[in-house]
């Protein structure tokens, strides 16, 4: 007897449905069960599974011949998320449940031995898929549940045993669904392990330019001897950017999800991201890939901020692969079976010494370094991508005085207010442009319409760009900036003052 159920594969961030089809011959001389269509290791491995849950379930396993191909074959199907949907599959085919119940119905999850149903990755992109695909319901480990019913027009059904899913399917104790997952979140508080900016002394006009980047999304430099508070100073910018919309809330879910990386208990991602891979990091950690690409850490960092510490001791290689995500707000990944694409519109802080010593130009410490080992040290940031940086800022030390003083800054509940109130102002006038988000967004035709300088700005910036010999990217950087400062100020138009301040955080050599 055949039966056919549905399942879901995970293809980069994507759910794509799979047809399980079991076939049973309850004639077959010799006992096999085998799986083709593609499966890895640990798919061929869940015949074990399956057959061990479903006796541990007082399910009766008629030891004969069962083929399971996984439908579309040329597709590879990985992990143990086709455990359920083989299950049912077999239940189905020696007529131990009813098949008008697989109708219109997706099926997903690990087995345990035991017959319990167990977590699996991805229930996010699968209960997409199953929407697209008009499912009308999806059954999902009891774990994942809420996760799955962020989907709306969907009900979903959580699993506990595959005892339960037998016992519901013939209505002898239905299974209540899972009520949908609230999007809206009312959380004011600081994400665990950042800093408050009341608690960063002193450092004031670099408090100043990563209010600007968060206001605008813009990319941030910082260079300053050991110990000032560089990482400190990273580590609070995400408590003053922007509260997560819904639907960047759901972006930055769905990649945790395939990811894996969800906290247990909260299904909806509601803080930004904010990504510190250590500079031993590989290529394919950075940008994503593998045999079967997976989502790197600026995917990660998608709406949030990746920062590299000591950016200087990164892979060269490694750090050029940034500029085409840095630009596009994508990454693609392409391999022999197919390319990929990742989304990747983040907010780089960078940060690094001036020197190999690391005491170049510091006021307290004389610098050991020789000039062919400063050029040398500082060369491996090439032009085009200190180009792709907006703020270029230098982070001196702290007077003892001040470090030792009681006084407390400003709090980063006050400055993400003002931040929020310019995101707003740039939503505003975005609307009717849904690509853009933030000022940093925005491509050459958009700055051409939506960056007007009054008469004095426009003379200002051309000297400018004539003096420093900016690129066309830089020009366009520099107009984006100063929009975003103007932004925080209030002004429609963009003045002389808000150019000046933008100017002045172009690096001194590119």
């Amino acid at each position: 007897m055949l039966s056919i159920v549905r399942a879901c594969a995970i293809v980069g961030l994507e759910g794509e449905l799979v047809e399980v089809q079991v076939d049973f011959n309850p004639r077959a001389s010799i006992p096999q069960f085998n799986i083709v269509g593609l499966p890895d290791s640990a798919v061929k491995e869940s015949r074990e599974r399956v057959r061990a849950a479903i006796r541990n379930s007082n399910l009766s396993f008629p030891n004969k011949g069962y083929v399971v191909n996984l439908s579309p074959a040329d597709l590879p199907k990985q992990g143990p998320a086709y455990d359920l949907a083989i299950a049912v599959g077999v239940l189905a085919s020696t007529d131990q449940i009813p098949l008008e119940a697989l109708d219109s119905a997706l099926f997903v999850g690990e087995l345990s031995l035991d017959g319990r149903v167990s977590h699996i990755k991805g229930a996010l992109s699968m209960a997409y898929a199953a929407q697209r695909a008009g499912c009308r319901s999806i059954y999902v480990p009891a774990q994942d549940a809420p996760e799955a019913a962020l989907v709306q027009g969907i009900t979903i059904y959580p699993l506990e045993t595959l005892s339960q899913l037998v016992e519901h399917l013939y209505g002898l104790k239905p299974i209540t669904p899972q009520a949908p997952t609230p999007l809206n979140d009312d959380d004011d508080s600081l994400p665990d392990g950042l800093t408050d900016f009341a608690d960063v002394k002193g450092q004031e006009h670099v408090k100043r330019a990563l209010e600007i980047a968060a206001a605008g999304g813009h990319n941030v430099r910082l260079v300053g001897p050991p110990g000032v508070g560089k990482s400190l100073l990273a580590r609070a910018v995400p408590g003053i950017l922007p509260r997560l919309t819904p639907a960047e809330a759901l972006e930055v879910t769905r990649i945790y999800s395939v990811a894996d990386l969800l906290t247990a208990g909260k299904p909806l991602r509601r803080i930004r991201p904010y990504r510190a891979p250590h500079h031993t990091i590989s290529q394919a950690g950075l940008v994503g890939g593998g045999s079967s690409p997976r989502p790197g850490e600026i995917s990660l960092s998608h709406r949030g901020v990746l920062f590299l510490d000591e950016i200087n001791e990164f892979n060269v290689s490694v750090l050029e692969v940034l500029r085409q995500p840095i630009e596009d707000k994508i990454v693609t990944i392409s391999r022999a079976r197919g390319s990929l694409t990742f989304p990747a519109n983040f907010m780089l802080i960078a940060a690094h010494n001036p020197c190999p010593c690391g005491y170049y130009g510091d006021s307290a410490r004389a610098c050991t370094c020789t000039p062919t080992m400063i050029q040398r040290y500082q060369s491996k940031l090439s032009g085009p991508l200190l180009d792709r940086i907006d703020i270029h800022v230098d982070v001196p030390r702290v007077d003892y005085d001040r470090l030792m003083g009681a006084s407390r800054a400003e709090p980063s509940s006050v400055i993400r207010e003002r931040v929020e109130q310019a995101r707003e102002r740039q939503m505003r006038r975005f609307q009717g442009v849904p690509h853009l988000t933030c000022n940093a967004d925005m491509v050459a035709g958009d700055i051409q319409s939506l960056c007007v300088l009054d008469g004095a700005a426009r003379q200002l910036l051309d000297v400018t760009v004539r003096r420093l010999q900016l690129s066309a990217r830089a020009y366009h950087r520099v107009l984006k900036l100063a929009r975003t400062i103007a932004d925080l100020a209030a002004s429609e138009l963009i003045g002389v003052a808000h150019v000046a301040e933008a100017v002045q955080y172009r690096p001194k050599q590119v």
